[in-house]
């Protein structure tokens, strides 16, 4: 009589894949724990039991004494993962002891014996069972021989969809704890990733999982950590999985990037952006600025100063103006002294040649709704409600950047966002995160900066502006790409030097050739535009030693 015949009390479970011939489906697992295969008479003794031939083989993944009985390998409907994947990874679906449904990750020890189980809640919460202290990395004990690449990730539901994308033939291991004890768990698990030519990281995509994996490759002998990067629209594996994007999770894995610490890179790294051609970066409005700094880069940030009432609002708006007409980029507006309701008035305005945001304008409302219509895809504004705290701003534009794809930023003003009791210090944390924050992104953003005080003539009546009048100067000047600075005198007698101002290029970090360059614009009153105007044009009062 066959061994599994002997057991009148067992029951069969369900058909499992057997581990000797390789049958995907001929195993029978018995709800005491032993399997038969019914293909090659393959037999897994049950808990508790052990014969000669199965006395060194390492334990099966039938739950051991003081850790839930009775879990099952299912698929996991709503994560994309098959049954196959999961039986391998012996993740389980079962009850814990008050009855609740729990997903049941099973843990070993170094010699491949089940020591603990973790619980996952519906409600993402999770347990552990067992004992949990000194567990190897999820999956470890089924790749023991070493090999060319291994990849960790952050969490046990991505390492069953990187197995799953890969149909469970190559090395994937998750993390125990997380990116919070990403080191420590990479460090008791040394021994075993170095059998491996190169250990990929594979954590989730945000601020914690990357950082966690920077420490967890510090951990590895030289060379051999490779940090993945997923696509930014997706947080983790199992993510891009769920969006039937398995592309994107191999993509990751074999682009995976050879970890430098400190951020050191070397030339052959950078092979393929050197032979990038070097192109124009996206225009201003004004052709002779375009031409003088050969365009706007994505993740450069660029200041932009002057005193009150100079004109520099209406600058930056026939700016967006030409972004979402011209480009059909989509931009973020961030002014947090300004409406939104004037911000759209001025921003159609600058398209129709008409000044909506004043009374007199004679204003057409279905002209200016047409045009509002028109552009409203590429806008995003922020009502900020009095609201000024960097965290908040800075986590509008990750959004904004992430999930509405937006380009190009404005900013205005950089300074309200300072904190009064400590100005300077503040400002210059801000202006560092905001710089980290463009290259991160690879977005464009222009930011305004308030003015001290001049020595001299004030700026409202044409003092010149210089980098040391930008508030926060010294990290203004170190982080900014560009710094524009607008001058003009209201207060000048003559009509057209009034009207005339003056856009002087401050700092050019990408050349340095157009630094000192200056252009001029006067004012059309009827379409309240700026205009260009040429230098042969103008006849300005004379320069003093106030000036400066």
């Amino acid at each position: 009589m066959a061994k599994h015949e002997e057991r009148p009390e067992s029951n069969f479970v369900e058909h499992v894949p057997c581990e000797k011939c390789g049958s995907s489906d001929a195993g029978g697992l018995y709800d005491d724990g032993h399997v038969h295969c019914f293909s090659c008479g393959h037999f897994v003794p049950g808990e508790g039991e052990a014969t000669e031939a199965t006395a060194t083989r390492a334990p099966p993944a039938v739950p051991r004494a003081g850790l839930l009985e009775g879990g099952l390998a299912q698929a996991l409907t709503t994560r994309g993962i098959r049954k196959e994947t999961c039986a391998k990874f012996s993740y389980l679906v079962g009850r814990d002891r008050s009855g609740k449904a729990v997903q049941i990750a099973t843990y070993r020890d170094r010699s491949g014996a089940v020591v603990a189980q973790k619980l996952r809640y519906a409600d993402k919460s999770f347990t552990w069972t067992g004992t949990p202290k000194g567990v190897a990395l999820f999956g470890e004990h089924l790749w023991a021989g070493g090999g060319k690449k291994i990849v960790v990730t952050e969490g046990e539901i991505d390492c069953l969809s990187v197995s799953h994308i890969q149909n469970d033939k190559w090395p994937v291991v998750s993390l125990p704890n997380g990116a919070q004890a990403a080191a420590k768990s990479i460090a008791k698990s040394l021994e075993f990733l170095d059998t491996f030519d190169q250990v990929i990281l594979f954590f989730d995509n945000d601020e914690v999982g990357q950082e966690a994996a920077k420490e967890a490759a510090a951990v590895l002998p030289p060379g051999k950590a490779l940090i993945a990067n997923l696509n930014a629209k997706y947080k983790d594996a199992n993510d891009a999985l769920k969006a039937g994007d398995s592309e994107a999770i191999s993509q990751a894995i074999w682009n995976a990037k050879p970890y430098h610490p400190d951020g050191l890179v070397s030339l052959s790294d950078l092979r393929d952006e050197l032979l990038k051609p070097v192109e124009w970066g996206l225009p201003y409005w004004d052709d002779r600025l375009t031409k003088a700094t050969y365009g706007r880069r994505m993740g450069e940030v660029v200041g932009i100063g002057a005193g009150t009432g100079i004109g520099k609002t209406d600058w930056i708006m026939q700016q967006v103006a030409f972004d979402v007409m011209e480009l059909k980029l989509p931009v973020g507006l961030i002014f947090l002294e300004q409406q939104p309701k004037e911000t759209g008035q001025r921003l159609a305005g600058k398209i129709d040649g008409v000044r909506y945001h004043v009374p007199d304008s004679g204003a057409d409302p279905d002209k200016m709704m047409e045009t509002v219509d028109k552009i409203a895809p590429f806008v995003t504004l922020y009502d900020s409600f009095g609201q000024t705290d960097w965290d908040v701003v800075k986590a509008k534009i990750r959004y904004m950047a992430h999930s509405l794809d937006t380009k190009v930023f404005y900013l205005d003003h950089l300074t309200a966002l300072a904190d009064t009791e400590d100005e300077k210090g503040s400002l210059e944390q801000i202006m560092k995160e905001l710089a980290g924050l463009a290259n991160e992104l690879k977005v464009w953003i222009l930011f305004v900066s308030h003015l001290t005080t001049p020595e001299g003539k004030p700026h409202e009546e044409g003092g010149r502006v210089m980098i040391r009048h930008f508030k926060g100067s010294r990290a203004i000047g170190f982080w900014s790409y560009f710094m524009f600075g607008l001058e003009r005198n209201q207060q000048a007698d003559d009509d057209e030097v009034k009207q005339t101002t003056t856009f002087r290029i401050l700092k050019d970090r990408y050349t340095g050739q157009s630094t000192g360059n200056t252009y001029l614009y006067g004012y059309d009153f009827d379409l309240g535009r700026l205009i260009q105007k040429a230098p042969e044009d103008y006849h300005p009062e004379p320069i003093s030693r106030e000036d400066f």
